[in-house]
This record gives C-alpha cells, structure tokens and sequence, in this order.
C-alpha cells in the first residue's frame, strides 16, 4: 500500500543521488590507487585485458601466466565496451571511474520504483541505502571487477520485475549472460519468477512460456560457458573455479548441504542481506533473485566467498533492495516505516567499516614520505619495459608497462626490471613471501643489480 500520495514522477532525485555517490565511489577508488593500495590481483589483471581489447588484441594477461587469455578464468566478454573509452583515456583511473559510474547508476531505477511506491521521502531513504550499501561500497573501493555491469543491470532488471514490466525485466537480465558465467542461474531465476507470476495471474496468451524460454536460455549459457567456452580458452582445458566447489575432492551431498550453514560467518552474511532489505524484503519473491549467487558463494569451499569483505556481495544489494520496496506496497505505513528505519540503520553502521569514510579523513588524503618514495621507485621504470613487480607495485605499472608478478619463474631472459614492496601485506596472495625471497634470490644470482634499496622498496635492473 502506499505510504501517501505522491507526485506524479520523480524529478532531480535520483539522477542527483546517483552522480552524488559516483563522486563518492571516484574520489575513494582514485585516491586509495593513488595511495598504491589497489592491486594487480585484480585491478592490474582487468586493466591488461582491456588494454589488450583497446588494441585489437585478445585479452592476454601475463599476471596470470604466460599467454594466459582471460576468457579462460571467467567469461566477462562486455569489459570490452569499455576500450575505446580506455584508448582515449588509458590507464587504471579509467576503470576505476567507469566503475564508480556503473554501480552508483544502480540508485536510479530503484529511486524511481521507491517514488511510485511512497513518494520523495521513501525514494530518498531507498537511494541512500542503495548507494551507501556496504556490498556496493566495497565493491566500488576494491580495484575493478566484471560485476560493475551487473549492479545496474539487476538493479533495473529486478525493478522492472517488480513493477511486472515482465518484457523489460527479461531485456535487462539478458545482457548479464556476457558479464559472468554464474549469472546465467541469475537470469533464469528471473525467468522462473516470470513464468511463475504468468501462470498465478493467468494473463496471456502465452501464459509462462516466456519466462520459461528465457529461464532456460539462462541454464543453457551457464552450462555452454563452463563446459565449452571456458574450457576452450583456458591453459589447462577446463573450468578452474571446479575445485572450489568440491574442495578438492568429492564431498557427498550431505557434506555440502552442511557448507550452507557452518562455519558461522555465513549466517553474518545472511544475517546482514536480510537487515539490509530491513528484514521486511524477506516476503517479496524478489529475494529469490538471489539465490543463485548465494547457492555458489555458501557451497564452495573458498572462504573468501562465506564473509563480507570482499566485492562478492555487490550484486545482492540491489536485488534486497528491490525486494525491500516490492514489500513495501503490500504493508501498512507503520511497518514499512520500521523497515526503512532498520535498513537505513544497516548503512548507517556500516559506513564506517567500509571505505566510503575515508572521504573525510584528513589522513587518507596526505602524501607520505614513504609513498614518495614508491613513485620516485616506479618513475625509473621507463615506459614499455617489461617488469616482474610484487602485488600493489604491479597494480600501478600495467598501463605503460608489460607486468608480471615477482614471485613466478620468468621464461626467457628474464624481465628488465624487478619492483618488490616487502611490507605489502598481500603477498601472501597471489604471492607467498617464500616464493618472492626465493625468486629474489634467483635475479641477484643471474647479476640483477639493485637500483634502490630504501624503506623495505627493492628495484633490481637486468644486467
């Protein structure tokens, strides 16, 4: 039901909070890469391929191996939209703030949903939440990753679906077959829910074949893509990511029924996705949008994926918020008051944990003696050369340089340079700190020479 009557449509509201939050998301994604905080895992790995699209070229990517083409890790073919934009404007910044552009555009089709709903107060407390949501704040702050296209496209496809723009939903949800290999189950899952709203409203002619087609070009894409497209372009001629939904071995189905709820920082996720949609998100069946991508994330044996920390939760936020406002017009005002107070809360706390903060601390934006002396390391590495770099180095070399990472045996003569930072606490991934001292080691045995030595920041030259 509706809050109260409000006016026909939305004006400057959500196009102003949008661009609000894509200077927000700029100003801390620029300035944490400025501070040499971003990485080559992955901002330096998505800068190589599209620099290799903006050239003509398949998307190699030698931080991850030699001759390694990208379409063999995940199957993210739309970052190539973005090349002529990178040879206009190359560098990692350019990323950064197509980025920050993509997923603040998420605010729009929400805000608007949110106005119809309940009107400019509704809509305000709705974009907030969305732009100030921690998965999207993360994500925004952390490097560059395929997923920027899949905030707005989720956004807009799971507001279409709310709205019953059933045509519209389907046409939103299509092009993220060509972000992620998982996100096919996504698109499916919208074209079950369509099917499922044809039938329980018995409208059509068609009745729920539609939604039934496109929930089946959905699988079908999944499947085609980890089976045959991956496999194909991958080194070592299958899905990589296999191993880490078995852990490595073969788990019965009872094992992984147990991964879904232990250990306990999955039910901190879970816990944290259903405040977010102030709880009363949790009786719209648009939440189950996001069961796929919670399926994969709780059944695998990654860690990484069971928390909240990394970028793996942006493409939730918009599908609980959708479903959040989906709820909002089958309750009474007082209700849907409480839930907005309760998920405005979730962002309000949050803020602080996630990087969006950093815009008003003096400290984030000052030049340290030490990052002088990075730049002052990194500005001796002429243009074009080839480099063997530790983690956060390697994040800042790859748009003028060909970049691999330290800690792997180099074939051939060997790289120009070696750029390795000892205190960067990454280095344990990709890189352990055994393996960089060891291959540290090799170079000055094959005569490298050290060009710096100061503040923990070693520069070796090819002889």
């Amino acid at each position: 039901m509706r809050l109260f009557r409000p006016p026909r449509r939305p004006a400057v509201l959500p196009w102003g909070l949008a661009a609000g939050f894509a200077a927000l998301y700029t100003c801390v994604a620029v300035n944490r890469y400025r501070r040499g905080l971003s990485k080559a895992y992955d901002l330096g790995i998505f800068e190589q391929a599209i620099r290799a699209y903006a050239h003509g070229q398949a998307p190699i990517v030698p931080l991850k191996g030699p001759g390694y083409h990208l379409l063999g890790d995940h199957f993210h073919p739309l970052i190539a939209v973005l090349a002529p934009v990178y040879r206009v404007f190359p560098g990692a910044v350019t990323l950064l703030v197509a980025q920050a552009l993509l997923m603040a555009l998420a605010v729009v089709p929400l805000t608007r949903w949110a106005y119809e709903v309940g009107g400019p107060r509704v809509a305000l407390v709705i974009g907030c939440v969305t732009g100030a949501s921690w998965g999207i704040v993360r994500a925004a702050s952390d490097d560059f990753h395929e997923i920027a296209f899949a905030v707005p496209l989720l956004a807009f496809a799971a507001t279409a679906l709310g709205r019953r723009r059933h045509l519209a939903a389907a046409l939103w949800s299509l092009p993220l077959l060509l972000v992620k290999e998982d996100l096919g189950l996504t698109v499916a899952a919208v074209g079950l829910l369509i099917a499922w709203r044809a039938r329980r409203g018995g409208r059509g002619r068609r009745g729920p074949l539609p939604g039934l087609v496109l929930a089946g070009v959905g699988l079908a894409a999944t499947v085609l893509t980890v089976t045959v497209v991956l496999p194909s372009f991958n080194p070592h001629g299958g899905f990589d990511y296999w191993q880490q939904l078995d852990g490595g071995g073969q788990p019965s189905p009872w094992a992984l029924a147990a991964r879904i709820g232990w250990p306990p920082v999955k039910w901190l996720l879970l816990f944290l996705l259903a405040a977010t949609a102030g709880f009363l998100g949790l009786r719209s069946p648009l939440l189950l949008l996001c069961v796929p991508t919670l399926g994969w994330r709780l059944l695998s044996a990654n860690p990484h994926y069971w928390g909240v920390s990394y970028h793996y939760s942006a493409v939730l936020m918009p599908l609980v918020l959708a479903a959040l406002v989906d709820a909002l017009t089958r309750t009474d005002p007082r209700r849907a008051r409480r839930a907005l107070a309760v998920s405005a809360l979730v962002a309000a706390v949050t803020v602080p944990v996630y990087p969006l903060h950093e815009v008003v601390m003096p400290e984030a934006w000052r030049t340290s003696p030490r990052l002088a002396h990075t730049r002052a390391l990194l500005g001796s590495i002429p243009d074009g050369a080839t480099v063997a770099a530790s983690n956060r180095l390697a994040a800042q070399l790859t748009g003028r340089a060909t970049v691999t990472l330290v800690c792997r045996a180099p074939t051939g003569p060997g790289p120009e340079w070696v750029a390795v930072d000892r205190t960067d606490p990454s280095v344990q991934a990709p890189c352990a700190t055994a393996d960089t001292a060891r291959m540290l080691v090799e170079y000055e045995q094959r005569g490298y020479r050290r060009v710096v030595d100061q503040d923990s920041l070693l520069l070796l030259r090819r002889p």
